[in-house]
């Protein structure tokens, strides 16, 4: 065995497992049979997912997290290999470059399938698939899973499998069919990562033609219309016949969207799965979510056994109640069936007309009314056939078993016919049930597997059916299905009710029931659920008991006795003696009991024995009962004191013979007389009473010691012996007999005899009063019954009684007294000879306590000592505390020893000693005294905490330690106060109890049961409870002390708060022993132990809190984290719904690394930079302190490695008496102390002055020198590098500059940002529908543009007319005809640009439902392209739109995209435009220029400085009957139509623009008071005229006030004013230029214009040149690289979202680009450059470009002239950033040049790798293309006007018609296929035309 395996394995015999637990111990893998030492081995942490079982082998595979193992089928280690954890992230396609993928991370591999190829090219292997590296899948081989044969190093988007998110499901199945191997496989939807990814695909398992391995090219799969909608939650994938079944659940999309789940069936071997149908299955009580699923057997036939959960409302997240559900798989086909042929025959409609079947996942087909043999003949669909088919009708189940712990994996088994299913749940444990065939279920057994962890899905019966494999997170465990040997007996085995075993009656076991020979005869194999349930037993023992000295026949009733042949037979067996031959009479047995002699002895102690009667079918027991053996003998041996009396009462028929001293069973005595059992009846003498016997003491039983004591003794039936023999008296004192003579005095007729014993003194040792002492009478040698009861009482008065008081106090019949003398003590009286004292001495008090007591009394004083009275009535009011009574407790009082009192009140504090008086004798006194004390409460603090209890209450005061400190009892009104510290005499700490409501309620203490003290007028007041809302930030270093800043309320009410958080150290490892049945098990489990800290939070106040988060060990597991407010604890998990989070303390390096003792040299002025790692992840700039020396250095920068801090100018002094400041930085509760700093000074020179001078001189000489090259180089070819690098500093200056200011503004564009964030993805982004969106693109700025066109044709012409576009269809669908066609317009001198855009536009539309074969005619054309351009210029190629093809690839590039802009490009795009608009918007703009104060472009700059302010208006807006007021942001410079504009905006946010009123359509109203209204408008009697310029009116000219309300009105007919703005088609807003006119007046609104009219058009473009020429002040520069800075994001994201890796790039582009790849190569164009070039004037400039410059193009909004021109100098860095020249700039350059100066050769590495990947990626996706092409043309070919562009088509026919048919005719193949004759009959029909025909 491998002894390198990351892993634990147990080998236990019942059962074996494998166990899987965390790092870092070493831990026994197994022991070797050759070494005594165990082999060890290093573990690593692996949770497991998949099991999979080698039925040929019996070996077993197991997949985890980053693990692979392969073990043997008794779980021995074979092999293993690490999968993990790998450099990985969802949002990157491999393979991974950390350079490009900086979000890659060591990301863990979790196993995701686990399936086995039979026949492979290499033979059997191992399918591994996992999830990184977007799920790809290797293979390995199944005798060594370390050893990879197939893996790719760059796979391919078709080769992503798996899901790579470890909460996604993934299953699968192998197939082979026709000799190809297959695999089917079905995944959930993941948010990340590649999409469009189908939830089924069918993959090859070997490389085809050009598709590798795991690749789904050119197979089935299942398309969806929306993967996030259809998100299939994968439950099982199986093969059944002819084909493979997906269970799984999801929403139902049709009806109800509550999710269920849904069984789905597809040809094994069908290529393109056309024969998919789904059905929903059913069970009842709301069980609708399958977890996990087996096939097996039931009732005959094969059956789905699904383990169902009930989904939390409309949640896909199951309940813990759970059912069993089966369905037969017979009905599901039925099902499936019926959905197939009613969507193929009757359009999906059931007999009644209802649905009951459709077309699902959102795929344009439906069902139809195909010929009824439909079905038989294509039973897997066909092209023609509508799929996928789903079925409205459910397949309905009923619970055959439900449980209240969630089911998570399911096994079937059958076993003689019966199934059995075997379920795990989430609480680690297997159920194993039985299935009648009425599909109820019976549990009959659970098994603990694992408490710690669930079962999984992978539950797996061995190939033999008799063991199981389960799989939970840390262990594999192997258990027997059945242990039919652990059942011993019958009873047992049966009672069970395992259905896999039986008794086996004639081999007397438990087994299966193919192991018992003789199963098919009756009563052989008795089974726990037959008819005859009952096992094999004995009735009717005759006898049940007998004297084991006699041998007697015993016969019994056997019921179910097995059938036996004739020469076979039976025996009976008595316990182990041997069998002896049974005589068998049908079901009557009659056997010998054995010989008395064989008999084994009774036990000891016992007068009988049971032995074991068994009836033996040679030797196995099939049967047994008991029978018993008694021993009268043994009966009187065993009672020595009574043997008579035993004997004849004993439950055995036994009698007794007194003279021969026997018990015997005969009814005969050897010497005649007999006394007989008392059962009989009728003779005598019989029983008890007439056994001669010891019978009661004449005497007193009470006998002191050391006193001559003579005994008498009563005896009776004695008369029975008749010779005469001497008596003796037997007492026995602590185990020793003391024999006495005894003399028989009376007898007479009554029977009672008198025996006087010998004189005796008697002593015992023990130290007790009395002694009892059993005595009885011998005769002879013959003991004489004695009576049970018979015992001498004696008794030592000395004994325990120390003193006069306790002697007198002994009970008077004892004759105890006080005697006297030099030592007196306490004897028997007629033992006293010093003389009897009658006065007992007076009262000695040796101990008080307590010596305190509160004045009211009630506390109880204990006082010992001596002769403290004999009996409770000689001190009851005796006893005196400081001269008041004090009241003894009877319960309490010990005789002579001590006094419990209770204190009653004194009226003053006093002082005295406690008094004891018994009757006349002297009071007897304490020597310390006792003090009455009046103990005072002052105050309380705190005096408020919360209603849950808990605060800890402080009670000061004096003289609390009045009385017992046990008495001591707190309390707040009625509620305990419970005391947790010593109390002091001036002080008590209790904490509250719980309160049911807030109150003001008094403190007091209780001293005793009556003293009750209450704090004057103080209260303590129960407040509510403190409740948290909010606790940020959500995570910590180890090292703790980070401020957590926790809000909520009433946090002042707790004194105390507290974070705390419990963690677990990993400690020693402990060794457990579990034992099944009769064999041992080691399992090894890992020890951990838990532990607290908590820290105290500070600055508290009622809604908020900081909390330094507590510290816990590094690398230690954090179970909890919680706030402790007294007793009320938060959860932070409950807080913020995400666990707060532990991070590895960060590294921060000394300043100097080489020499950490040595200073480094600081110049002042910069700034210190220290280097670490990991200093982010729990920590923010802001609550970072350093410290250099005594002052503080300012930290200006934090990043995840670098710390940047500014320290003083002047070198700080150093603290602790160290000469040079030490930086020391401070992170929450770490210090890090980093070195000293010794700042460089210019102050002092050791240079001599002379030295100086001449040092000074030289480099006055080396400057001028200087200069003068400088002045020469100045002149130099150079200059421009400088100037770009001189340029560059200073724009980063100026951004460094304007930082603070573009973080102000990015936080207030980010708030703005985030309420539209939440509405996109969906309806929030106003996407224009696909019509228009076409019609935009196709046709840029034409109105009536033909996809809003109707044909306009005479009804008389219609028919014939559309008849002939019809043809001319058919005829463009002929590449010969389209290619002649397109070559013969072009060549045509007339046909303009604008000509070949239009055609081209119109042949999109024409060919839109057929752009697969529009593609071939566009790739055909851009080769002719490609010709041409190679023999001139080929970088030249596709740079403008100058011929038909390059329109074409434009709009072929629009349609194929338009999807990619929805899901992905969408967003981002929109998000800019909306934060370039807000951002616009935020300052004045210009209504007339369009100039704006907020843009990036410099000639829409704003550069006059403008004072403006804003204003918040309340507009009142209409929202049905209701008017609602609505905040609305405007400035106080903006014309009326900008606020018109604005209040708009605010209120159709989201709303698209074209379904909003326009503002020239309404008016504003200004409402001042209840009558005041004024209409405000841009222009009106009041608008402002100097000379010839006229004013657009603001709301600075009416004086609107800040909060002014307004509304927006309809605008009334009579009102001729107009805004300034004109609205065009395609959603622009251009103001109004500077040369418009009114009334000879011109208008201005901020800004004059510069063109003066008088001045000639030929001096206004010099004088723009020169205004160009200037220098831009710093202040417009800075405006620009302000409003770059805060737009600067969102470039970054549309910029990445358009070129990212991370994500499949769009097939289209893929296939184009490897289009143009293999047209350079054919062409022999091996400069990469050209091929970029190509690229760029593809897609960036072609497509992307004009997106970006027209978010109106795909969204339906407005774009005025402001925000447009922000948008140009985004798309120039775009095309700046996609050109291969290096970009320069300098003095000259365009500002927008300069603004992205800095970004674009970063943005230049994106595109570059963007093509890089794209090439390097492998080819292959021909296929994918057409598919998409395919569905393309279905999905929009019904937005296309295709009559229209066919018309508009045919006018250019007609007007270049004679060249067309000319061309035709000259082209040798179109002579052959009729085009110009074909083109002619169009023509013929369509106008009329006369021809040749």
């Amino acid at each position: 065995m491998p002894v390198a395996a990351p892993l634990l394995l147990a080998l236990w015999w019942w059962p074996p497992v494998l166990l899987l637990l965390s790092p870092p111990v070493l831990l026994v893998l197994s022991y070797s049979p050759r070494s005594t030492s165990p082999t060890s081995t290093p573990l690593h942490n692996s949770r497991l997912n998949h099991l999979l079982l080698d039925s040929s082998s019996g070996h077993i595979y197991v997949g985890g997290v980053n693990a692979l193992y392969h073990l043997s089928a008794d779980l021995q280690l074979l092999s293993w290999s690490k999968t993990g954890p790998k450099l990985d992230s969802p949002d990157c396609l491999p393979p991974i470059d950390p350079s490009y993928c900086t979000q890659a991370r060591e990301t863990d591999n979790t196993n995701k399938l686990l399936l086995l190829e039979e026949q492979g090219e290499a033979g059997r292997s191992l399918i591994v698939c996992g999830t990184v590296l977007q799920g790809i899948c290797e293979k390995r081989s199944l005798q060594n899973v370390s050893q990879v044969m197939y893996q790719t190093a760059n796979p391919v988007d078709t080769q992503y499998v798996a899901a790579n998110d470890p909460r996604v499901s993934s299953v699968g199945v192998v197939v082979e069919r026709k000799g190809v191997r297959l695999m089917l496989v079905g995944r959930g939807y993941t948010s990340k990562g590649p999409g469009g990814i189908p939830p089924i695909t069918t993959r090859r398992l070997a490389a085809y033609l050009s598709a590798p391995a795991f690749s789904h090219e050119e197979l089935g799969k299942l398309v969806v219309g929306s993967y996030s909608e259809y998100n299939n939650q994968f439950v099982k994938a199986l093969l059944h016949g002819d084909h493979v079944y997906f269970l799984f659940s999801r929403r139902d999309m049709r009806n109800t969207r509550e999710y269920r789940t849904y069984i789905s069936r597809v040809c094994a071997g069908d290529p393109s799965f056309y024969s998919y149908v789904e059905v929903p299955l059913d069970c009842s009580a709301g069980y609708n979510l399958a977890q996990a699923a087996a096939l097996g057997i039931h009732r005959g036939g094969h059956a789905l056994f699904v383990a169902m959960a009930a989904g939390q409302a409309s949640t896909p997240t199951p309940t813990p109640r759970s059912a069993l559900c089966v369905y037969a798989m017979a009905a599901l086909d039925r099902a499936i069936q019926q959905a197939q042929e009613l969507c193929y025959t009757a359009e999906g409609k059931a007999p009644q007309g209802l649905d009951a079947a459709y077309i699902e996942y959102e795929v344009s087909s439906t069902c139809l009314k195909l010929p009824q043999e439909s079905v038989s003949e294509y039973p897997c669909g066909g092209e023609h056939t509508p799929s996928p088919i789903a079925s409205v009708q459910a397949v309905y189940s009923k619970p055959a078993i439900t449980w209240a712990t969630q089911i998570t994996a399911v096994a079937v088994a059958t076993e003689a016919g019966h199934t059995i299913a075997i379920l795990g749940d989430r609480s680690g444990r297997l159920h194993k049930v039985f299935l009648h065939a009425n599909c109820t279920g019976a549990l009959y057994e659970s098994v603990e597997v694992d408490s710690e962890s669930t079962v999984n899905a992978d539950l797996l019966l061995d190939s033999t059916g008799h063991n199981i494999y389960v799989l939970t997170e840390r262990k594999v465990t192997r258990l027997p299905v059945a242990q039919c040997e652990r059942h011993l007996d019958c009873h047992s085995c049966l009672s069970v009710r395992d259905p896999y075993c039986g008794w086996c009656s004639l081999e007397g076991r438990c087994t299966w029931k193919q192991e018992c020979v003789r199963h098919t005869q009756p009563h052989h194999w008795l089974w726990g659920y037959g008819r005859d349930r009952q096992c094999v037993s004995i009735q009717s023992l005759d006898p049940a008991i007998q004297s084991r000295y006699e041998q007697t026949q015993v016969s019994f009733t056997v019921l179910q006795l097995p059938t036996l042949s004739q020469n076979e037979s039976l025996s009976c067996a008595f316990g182990t003696l041997p069998a002896q031959p049974a005589v068998a009479v049908e079901n009557r047995i009659t056997c010998q009991s054995p010989p008395p002699q064989l008999l084994p002895p009774s036990p000891w102690g016992s007068d009988h024995m049971t032995l074991k009667v068994a009836l033996m079918f040679g030797k196995v027991t099939i049967s047994h009962t008991n029978i018993t053996f008694y021993d009268c003998k043994a009966v009187g041996r065993l009672n020595a004191t009574s043997p008579c009396m035993a004997c004849v009462s004993s439950a055995w028929p036994c009698h007794w013979c007194p003279r021969d001293e026997l018990c015997t069973h005969n009814d005969s005595c050897p010497q005649q007389h007999i006394i007989y059992n008392n059962r009989p009846h009728g003779l005598d003498p019989r029983g008890a009473d007439s056994c001669p016997c010891l019978w009661a003491l004449e005497s007193s039983p009470l006998i002191p010691v050391g006193l001559d004591t003579q005994l008498s003794l009563q005896g009776r039936n004695l008369d029975i012996f008749e010779d005469q023999e001497e008596y003796q008296c037997v007492v026995v004192i602590e185990g020793q007999e003391l024999l006495l003579p005894a003399t028989l005095v009376q007898s007479g007729e009554t029977g009672t005899h008198v025996f006087k014993c010998k004189t005796h003194q008697f002593q015992y040792r023990v130290k007790q009063l009395e002694y009892l002492a059993p005595v009885y009478l011998l005769r002879g040698s013959q003991r004489i019954d004695s009576a049970p009861h018979l015992r001498l009482q004696l008794y030592d008065c000395s004994m325990g009684q120390s003193d006069c008081s306790q002697c007198r106090a002994v009970s008077e019949q004892y004759g105890c007294v006080w005697c006297g003398g030099d030592i007196p003590g306490c004897v028997f009286n007629q033992s006293c000879f010093r003389g009897v004292i009658d006065a007992c001495p007076p009262p000695h008090i040796t101990e008080v306590h307590p010596l305190t007591g509160p004045l009211e009394g009630g506390t109880q004083l204990t006082i010992l000592g001596s002769n403290l009275g004999q009996r409770y009535q000689d001190i009851q009011e005796a006893v005196t505390v400081a001269g008041v009574p004090c009241r003894p407790l009877a319960q309490a009082y010990r005789i002579s020893t001590q006094i419990v009192c209770e204190l009653q009140p004194a009226l003053q504090p006093i002082a005295g000693p406690v008094l004891v008086t018994v009757g006349s004798s002297e009071p007897g006194f304490s020597e310390h005294n006792f003090t009455y004390q009046n103990p005072q409460l002052t105050h309380i603090s705190p005096s408020k905490g919360p209603m849950a209890g808990g605060t800890r209450l402080t009670v000061h005061g004096s003289q609390l330690l009045t009385g017992l400190s046990t008495d001591l009892q707190a309390f707040v009104g009625s509620q305990p106060c419970r005391i947790v510290n010593q109390v002091s005499d001036t002080q008590l700490v209790c904490r509250t109890s719980h309160s049911n409501q807030t109150a003001a309620l008094p403190v007091s203490v209780l001293f005793g049961q009556k003293a009750k003290k209450i704090v004057g007028n103080v209260v303590f007041h129960y407040l509510e409870d403190p409740v948290i809302t909010d606790a940020t930030p959500v995570e910590s270093f180890y090292g703790g002390g980070r401020n957590i800043t926790v809000s909520g309320q009433n946090l002042d009410v707790v004194q105390q708060p507290m974070m705390a958080v419990l963690f677990e150290e990993v400690g020693s490892v402990a060794v457990r022993q579990r034992r099944y049945s009769h064999v041992s098990a080691r399992n090894i489990l890992l020890n951990s132990t838990m532990a607290t800290r908590k820290a105290p939070c500070v600055s508290l106040s009622s809604a908020q809190m900081t909390c330094p988060s507590p510290s816990a060990p590094q690398g230690s597991r954090v179970a909890r984290v919680w706030f402790e407010m007294d007793n009320v604890h938060v959860d932070f998990e409950s807080i913020r719904k995400a666990p707060f989070m532990y991070h590895p303390d960060p590294e921060l390096y000394p300043l100097n690394r080489e020499d950490q003792n040595s200073p480094i040299r600081f110049k002042p002025g910069g700034v210190l930079a220290v280097e670490g790692k990991g200093l982010t992840l729990a920590m923010s700039r802001d609550e970072v302190v350093a410290h250099l020396g005594d002052q503080e250095c300012d930290v200006k920068t934090l990043d995840d490695t670098h710390l940047y801090c500014e320290p003083p100018e002047e070198q700080p002094h150093g603290v602790d008496h160290t000469a040079l400041p030490i930086l020391k930085v401070q992170m929450g509760g770490l210090e890090f102390n980093l070195g000293s700093v010794q700042y460089d000074s210019g102050t002092h020179s050791p240079v001599p002055l002379e030295a100086q001078v001449g040092l000074a001189a030289s480099a006055a000489v080396v400057v001028l020198i200087v200069l003068v090259v400088i002045l020469m180089y100045r002149r130099k070819s150079k200059q421009a590098m400088r100037d770009y690098k001189k340029v560059l500093v200073q724009l980063e200056t100026l951004e460094i500059n304007v930082g603070d200011q573009c973080r102000k503004e990015f936080t207030d564009l980010m708030t703005e940002m985030m309420d539209l964030s939440s509405d996109v993805g969906g309806p929030g982004i106003p996407f224009l529908d696909y019509r228009t969106y076409a019609e935009r693109i196709f046709f840029p700025g034409q109105r009536g543009a033909p996809l809003s066109q109707n044909l306009d044709l005479p009804e008389s012409r219609r028919q014939t007319v559309e008849q002939g576009l019809a043809q001319l269809n058919n005829l463009l669908n002929n590449r010969l005809f389209l290619t002649r066609f397109i070559h013969t317009l072009e060549e045509q001198q007339n046909f303009s640009q604008r000509d070949r855009g239009y055609v081209a536009s119109l042949l999109t539309m024409t060919l839109h439902d057929k752009l697969q074969y529009f593609t071939d005619v566009m790739k055909s054309l851009l080769g002719d392209l490609v010709q041409q351009y190679v023999v001139k210029n080929p970088k030249l190629m596709l740079r403008r739109t100058e011929t038909v093809v390059e329109k074409m690839l434009t709009n072929w590039m629009s349609i194929c995209l338009y999807s990619f802009l929805k899901e992905m490009a969408g967003e981002p795009l929109y998000m800019l435009f909306r934060a370039i608009k807000y951002q616009v918007d935020k300052g004045p703009v210009d209504a007339v220029t369009g100039k704006a104060k907020r843009t990036l472009n410099d000639s829409h700059l704003l550069r006059e400085d403008i004072e403006y302010c804003s204003v918040t208006l309340t507009v009142l807006v209409k929202s049905g009957v209701e008017v609602q007021p609505c905040p609305v942001k405007v400035l106080d410079t903006d014309t009326i139509t900008q606020v018109k504009d604005k209040i708009l905006d605010q209120i159709y946010k989201g709303a698209p623009f074209s379904q909003r009123p326009s503002a020239d359509s309404l008016d504003l109203e200004w409402r001042s008071g209840q009558a005041g209204h004024l209409t405000l408008s841009d222009d009106d009697v009041t608008a402002i005229v100097q000379g010839h310029w006229k004013r657009l009116n603001t709301l600075q000219h009416y004086k609107v006030p800040d909060g002014a309300t307004v509304a927006l009105i309809p605008r009334s007919q009579s009102s001729g004013i107009t805004g300034v703005n004109q609205i065009y088609q395609t959603g622009e807003k251009t103001p109004m230029l500077e040369g418009e006119e009114e009334e000879g007046l011109r208008l201005w609104h901020l800004v004059k214009s510069s063109e003066d009219p008088e001045i000639p058009k030929h001096r206004k473009s010099s004088m723009r040149e020169r205004e160009r020429a200037k220098a831009i002040p710093e202040i417009y520069l800075t405006r620009l690289l302000s409003m770059k800075g805060t737009l600067q994001k969102f470039v970054d994201d549309v910029f990445v979202a358009i070129l990212s890796a991370k994500r499949p790039p769009p097939i289209a582009v893929r296939f184009f680009f490897d289009f143009l790849d293999d047209m350079a190569e054919k062409h022999g164009i091996d400069d990469p450059e050209t091929v970029h070039i190509w690229k760029t004037n593809s897609l960036p400039l072609r497509f992307w470009v004009n997106i970006l410059k027209n978010p109106q193009f795909v969204f339906d909004v407005q774009v005025t002239d402001s925000v447009d021109a922000v948008l140009s100098v985004i798309a120039q860095t775009f095309i700046d950033s996609c050109t291969t020249s290096e970009h320069k700039v300098g003095r000259d350059s365009p500002v927008n040049k300069l603004l992205y100066a800095r970004e674009i050769p970063r943005y230049k590495q994106l595109v570059e790798r963007y093509y890089s990947d794209i090439h390097s990626a492998a080819s292959g996706c021909y296929q994918e293309m057409n598919s998409m092409l395919t569905e393309l043309s279905g999905s929009f070919a019904s937005e296309m006007n295709s009559l229209v562009a066919l018309h508009e088509l045919y006018k250019y026919i007609n007007k270049y018609y004679d060249q067309i048919i000319m061309a035709l005719e000259e082209d040798t193949a179109g002579q052959k296929m009729q085009l110009a004759y074909r083109l002619q009959q169009v023509a013929a029909l369509v106008e009329n035309k006369v021809t040749d025909l």
